[in-house]
């Protein structure tokens, strides 16, 4: 059985899908006091707090590493610095003070024999594309991970558009496919209760004052507006703001103003299983799905990478080029 931890663990959608691919969790770390609840009432564990306050030493040994960690800038002028003057510097220098940082110190100490990183699309041109740059030189050069890394769009699993970055990594050459993702054909009417309390239908304040904020916006030429779903098609991405309003998923209702989402669809519409509980307020319950990763898609990335686990093969070089094609065509 092969051990994983699960880092910036949110409400637990990596572990539910390396659960379901008979993976154990022997260690989980979040640090929102929501979340942790949410966490702690579905897998009967609460996982630890702030990853910086805890000594790598206390982390069990395990085989895989996973991951959704925020995004932040790194200064990569020391490192420019550094490799101009010859002189040597630490895999620490770029990313010093960054909660990928956390992630770096575990691998060196614990050499985790694969991991699995998720992030937004956009981690790509963070930065003007120097985040991530620092992530693959770190990753590949001073760790020694071999490392591919592909955008995988939710959307034929899930009805919505998600696209996420995927970084994977292990400890050895090893021959490795980004999943074929199968297309499901998801569609909204399918996700939706059959009758959703009152209090989720927009008041007609509300909707006026979307209306309004989209037609002064159209008439500058922007693209900022609410999104009224085809219930034969799919929603634009689940946001954590989504709270806010729910403006960027309005579901149409015969006879009356649209309606948010309502937590259990919210669930349904990021491949959450529907024996998951919600314990937390409509307010929380929308920021943790709008941040949880589709552990659907999880799970399909998990069983490439344990047939990598299982099938070591010689590759070329530790950088594979991004496969965002692939899924991007769908």
């Amino acid at each position: 059985m092969y051990r994983f931890i699960d880092l910036f663990a949110g409400i637990g959608g990596f572990r539910i899908a390396l659960e379901n691919l008979g993976c154990q969790c022997v260690f989980s770390s979040e640090w929102n006091k929501f979340s942790q609840q949410t966490y702690e009432l579905n897998f009967h564990h609460k996982p630890a707090g702030d990853i910086t306050l805890i000594p790598t030493s206390e982390i069990p040994d395990h085989d895989i590493l996973t991951g959704g960690f925020p995004c932040q800038p790194f200064s990569i002028a020391g490192v420019s610095k550094h490799n101009s003057l010859g002189t040597p510097h630490g895999f620490e220098h770029p990313t010093q003070g960054t909660l990928f940082f956390e992630i770096v110190k575990i691998l060196k100490e614990k050499r985790s024999r694969a991991f699995i990183l998720e992030n937004v699309k956009n981690l790509q041109s963070h930065d003007k594309g120097k985040t991530f740059e620092v992530i693959k030189k770190v990753l590949a050069e001073d760790l020694n991970y071999h490392i591919h890394y592909g955008v995988i769009d939710a959307h034929s699993l899930v009805p919505q558009n998600r696209k996420r970055i995927f970084i994977v990594g292990f400890d050895r050459p090893v021959q490795f496919n980004f999943p074929e993702i199968p297309d499901l054909k998801p569609k909204i009417k399918d996700i939706l209760e059959t009758h959703p309390d009152n209090k989720y239908t927009l008041t007609d304040h509300l909707w006026n004052y979307l209306q309004n904020y989209a037609l002064k916006h159209k008439e500058k030429g922007n693209g900022f507006g609410y999104g009224l779903v085809d219930l034969e098609g799919i929603a634009r991405t689940l946001s954590a703001r989504y709270y806010k309003d729910g403006a960027e998923i309005l579901i149409p209702q015969a006879g009356k103003n649209p309606r948010r989402l309502t937590p259990r669809e919210c669930a349904r519409l990021m491949g959450f299983p529907e024996s998951f509980i919600i314990p937390v307020s409509d307010t929380q319950a929308y920021r943790q799905f709008g941040n949880a990763v589709v552990p659907p898609v999880v799970e399909a990335l998990g069983r490439e990478v344990l047939k990598s686990l299982g099938n070591p093969a010689i590759v070329q070089s530790n950088i594979l080029p991004s496969s965002n094609e692939l899924f991007q065509k769908r």
